[in-house]
């Protein structure tokens, strides 16, 4: 009883005009604290932001492991925000594990996709059950970039086919030159090696399969971003599928893996109806 009061108190908080609460606190303060075991803080390198915490379920071996990457225009994030994915995916018996990169000003591109590809090969290692990638927004393109372009996971002695039953993509930007915005023009460096960090660009036939999920009524990463990047990795002879829902921005679409928001669409299903498709025919596609 003290616990759940303790969650409502902290969500009643969140109603109060001006206080200081982000949209995970809200939904993390519904998500139950039981039901999983949860592994923090574990250290996959040197840097204090090679860290990732692991979620898994509590009374029974998993079926599938997610590494799951969060947004923030690579320049914002903490895998504590995300308590609310853990705990959805560890009650469907699938671990998951939220891990931290290096962000924008410390490291431009591509170390965060070096830091992706070193939490990948660390829990690859531990870890025997089927392994997936789960991005949203700026995580989604580091998750899809992994899964497309070997160099990441190769220079970690992986590759994509061989390492990654499946990658899914919440409202990630595969497509998205010419830059506006002035920190991602230093991010992502002179505009003439951009081309070069577009998702689209990498299509394969053997890449794992790719399920990419987007709200229509995503204002900030374009929808369009999931249904070229579906479009062109078919046409190369890969498997991808872009799925659309009704009514979604950009970050419910997130949301709707928490308990609070999960009814407002099935993205939870959906990934969860991939992930159990995908386990049993993984590497299939190398």
């Amino acid at each position: 009883m003290q616990k759940i009061l303790t969650r409502f108190s902290a969500a009643l908080a969140c109603l109060v005009p001006l206080a200081a609460c982000s949209g995970a606190d809200f939904v993390n303060a519904f998500t139950p604290e039981e039901g999983y075991r949860l592994e923090q803080g574990l250290a996959y390198g040197p840097d204090p932001r090679h860290r990732l915490d692991l979620y898994l379920p509590e009374d029974k071996a998993p079926g599938a492991l997610v590494v799951f990457f969060y947004g923030g225009s690579w320049e914002d994030g903490a895998r504590g925000d995300y308590r609310f994915v853990g705990e959805a995916f560890a009650s469907r018996g699938i671990a998951l594990a939220v891990a931290d990169y290096r962000l924008y000003p410390q490291v431009v591109y591509p170390a965060f996709l070096e830091d992706s590809a070193a939490a990948v090969a660390w829990l690859r290692a531990r870890h025997e059950e089927p392994l997936f990638l789960l991005g949203h927004s700026a995580g989604a393109y580091n998750a899809v970039m992994l899964a497309l372009d070997g160099r990441w996971l190769g220079a970690e002695g992986l590759s994509p086919c061989g390492a990654l039953a499946g990658v899914v993509g919440l409202a990630g930007p595969y497509d998205f030159l010419p830059l506006k915005d002035r920190d991602l023009k230093v991010i992502f460096g002179p505009e003439d090696q951009r081309p070069a960090t577009q998702p689209v660009n990498y299509v394969n036939a053997k890449a794992p399969p790719l399920l990419l999920l987007s709200g229509d009524s995503d204002g900030i990463v374009s929808p369009r971003n999931s249904r070229v990047l579906a479009e062109r990795q078919r046409a190369a002879g890969g498997a991808a599928e872009a799925r659309f829902y009704d009514g979604l921005g950009h970050i419910r679409i997130v949301g709707a893996l928490s308990r609070p928001l999960r009814g407002s669409a099935p993205v939870l299903d959906d990934i969860v109806t991939f992930v159990e498709t995908q386990r049993s025919i993984a590497a299939s596609f190398c």
